[in-house]
């Protein structure tokens, strides 16, 4: 079952539960794929977002959720900070395991190795070689710094 499915499948069964944080956010999912959607069909002749276009957007979703957290934390509206830890907690649901550090590791020696990699000027073909393979499981901006460590 694709990820659209997935989500469609527990957006129908939210409503039955009559979950409504749930189903609320499921409906932002939802709502954001479509705008996706729309985005892509006037450009190329393309069918829509596959799902690493989802995964992508679910990694941006929890990304800007988490930020929210953090400011609403520190702002003191700890009523906020649950609610938006709610949604990342339905949100991640629908995303692969995250890497651990050390699998992060062997899978950025692995890309340096596959493009023969020299030096930071071969930083986004590596990128490009590990979002191609991990999208949804690591977090880039993390792994940016960690390749030029390696590649300097």
């Amino acid at each position: 079952m694709d990820l659209r499915q997935r989500v469609n499948t527990a957006l129908k069964q939210a409503m039955k539960d009559k979950a409504t944080a749930r189903l609320a956010t499921l409906r932002l999912i939802n709502a954001a794929i479509k705008d996706q959607d729309i985005a892509r069909r006037g450009s190329d002749g393309e069918d829509g977002v596959t799902d690493t276009d989802i995964l992508a957007i679910l990694g941006k979703m929890t990304k800007q959720r988490q930020e929210s957290v953090r400011a609403y934390e520190e702002a003191g509206r700890l009523d906020l900070a649950d609610r938006e830890r709610h949604e990342i907690a339905v949100i991640e649901e629908f995303l692969p395991r995250q890497l651990t550090d050390k699998e992060t590791e062997a899978a950025i020696d692995a890309a340096i190795a596959e493009v023969e990699a020299k030096s930071i000027r071969d930083m986004g073909k590596i990128m490009a070689r590990l979002k191609a393979k991990y999208t949804g499981q690591m977090d880039f901006g993390a792994v940016g710094p960690k390749i030029k460590d390696k590649l300097s």
